[in-house]
């Protein structure tokens, strides 16, 4: 993976928010590329910034928010530095589109589900009137929704919740963008519709030849879909991977903590492992590595300099002191060194 050229790269970028007249550092020096073909998972806890930095990457962000340094390549072309919405409509929806966590807040429940999807195929397809009425109902057949000639003609309150999200997934892949961004597309779902909706765009990714984002607090969620994963906290990847090398040789605490938290790994009459405190403020300068204080094994130098990423294999980076050379003898977690055995398991 190493020795592709990445579709998009980001690199060093921060986004400032204005609120009350304070300034919200939410994204700190943030890099990560995407590769042709792949499933990427950015995976963290709410407010660790993984819907704030994707969402930069259609020109998004909130009216208060702002890129304010750093610079996102896509196709050659520094898309960071867009500052109007022409600009940015070549890019979003036509090349690079957002599933969102809730079809309700997404959909416009006064207009037809069909004619939604109809909107987004002639706005970026060029194809109008019977033609793109005709690819909208191919796209409702295409995720799933069966009937699609009756359903093109009714409104979101008529579609269950995993319907729904099959129906804002239908707008995303009309127009056969590049890439796909999913944020947290499961989350309303019970544990059956979930998985169906992970098939749907696996099947869509292959199909389309998209390159798909996933964005979720739960790594249990993308375990069996993801190539790579980035670990996000405060506004930073704190590590990245292969699935298998998340998994099962982890370097930063948070990852643990993270990966210690499954709720597939609990046993039972025993409660759920728990991430103690909180996330640091970030309308203040943050000191040392951001995770310090809810690490109980923390070295001095955590909380004084911020770790640099050092390299576990040609693919795995993790930003920790504990990979320095001159770091003390130190060994992980009893439980991440038996992850493996506990997984195989679990089945």
């Amino acid at each position: 993976m190493a020795e592709k050229t990445p579709i998009l790269s980001a690199k060093d970028v921060e986004i400032q928010f204005s609120l009350r007249g304070n300034m919200l550092k939410a994204i700190r020096k943030c890099s990560l590329d995407l590769y042709e073909g792949e499933t990427l998972a950015i995976v963290g806890e709410s407010g660790s910034g993984k819907s704030v930095f994707t969402k930069s990457f259609l020109g998004m962000l909130d009216a208060n928010g702002k890129i304010t340094g750093g610079s996102i390549t896509y196709e050659g072309v520094d898309i960071s530095k867009y500052t109007t919405e022409k600009q940015w409509r070549g890019i979003r929806g036509k090349k690079i589109a957002m599933v969102m966590q809730d079809p309700m807040t997404s959909l416009n429940p006064l207009k037809k589900v069909g004619k939604q999807i109809q909107e987004s195929i002639e706005l970026h397809r060029g194809v109008k009137g019977a033609e793109a009425k005709k690819m909208a109902i191919e796209m409702l057949d295409k995720v799933g929704i069966p009937d699609p000639e009756k359903r093109y003609n009714q409104y979101p309150h008529e579609f269950s919740g995993g319907m729904r999200q099959r129906v804002v997934i239908a707008i995303a892949v009309a127009c056969q963008p590049q890439i796909l961004i999913c944020d947290e597309p499961t989350t309303a779902l019970d544990v059956t519709i979930q998985a169906q909706i992970l098939d749907l765009i696996r099947n869509l990714k292959d199909e389309l030849n998209m390159t798909v984002v996933y964005i979720t607090h739960d790594l249990g969620v993308v375990a069996n879909v993801a190539d790579r994963i980035a670990v996000m906290y405060a506004g930073q990847i704190v590590e990245y991977g292969n699935a298998d090398e998340i998994f099962y040789d982890a370097w930063h605490p948070y990852t643990w903590a993270l990966l210690s938290a499954l709720p597939q790994l609990g046993v039972k009459g025993q409660d759920l492992p728990s991430i103690e405190g909180t996330p640091p403020n970030l309308f203040q300068e943050i000191k040392g590595d951001a995770f310090a204080p809810r690490n109980k094994q923390a070295l001095a130098i955590d909380f004084v300099k911020e770790p640099p990423f050092f390299e576990v294999s040609p693919t795995h980076k993790a930003k920790t002191w504990y990979l320095d050379p001159r770091c003390p003898a130190f060994e992980r977690p009893e439980n991440i060194r038996n992850y493996k055995e506990k997984i195989r398991q679990r089945g």
